[in-house]
């Protein structure tokens, strides 16, 4: 089976961090979400190609740990790995790193299911993500 993933640098902006020149917690969310875009965008798997198909596919559960701080300055990088799975979900983990030195500083995951245009909850893979299963994995 493919391990599909992708990586990007990113830049702290001063409007992220608080007092301390800590990244302030809720940011990680934007991050995390900045790698679904870019993994969406590599592997076709992008919001508009869900909704275009007649889905949604909202967050159920998002986490993130802590590891070291990410300071104003640093040039960190996420990487966005997709985990398989035979249920109708998209699971996601994520890791961010120093690029200067390859410290670990934050790791999470994220969970998101499918809706109809209805908003009622999919309980089998739609036919597009079993074809996109079938193209990537």
């Amino acid at each position: 089976m493919n391990k599909l993933s992708e990586t990007i640098p990113f830049d702290v902006r001063f409007s992220e961090v608080d007092a301390m020149n800590i990244v302030w917690h809720g940011n990680y969310m934007l991050y995390f979400e900045d790698a679904r875009e870019a993994f969406g965008k590599k592997y076709c798997l992008d919001y508009l190609t869900i909704f275009d198909n007649g889905y949604y596919a909202p967050l159920v559960d998002i986490r993130f740990q802590y590891k070291k701080p990410i300071l104003y300055g640093m040039k960190p990088e996420i990487t966005i790995n997709y985990v398989p799975t035979d249920a109708a979900k998209i699971v996601f983990d994520y890791e961010i790193h120093n690029s200067d030195d390859g410290a670990m500083l934050a790791t999470g995951c994220s969970v998101q299911v499918f809706l109809d245009k209805q908003f009622h909850l999919i309980w089998v893979n739609p036919p597009f993500y079993e074809d996109w299963k079938t193209k990537w994995l």
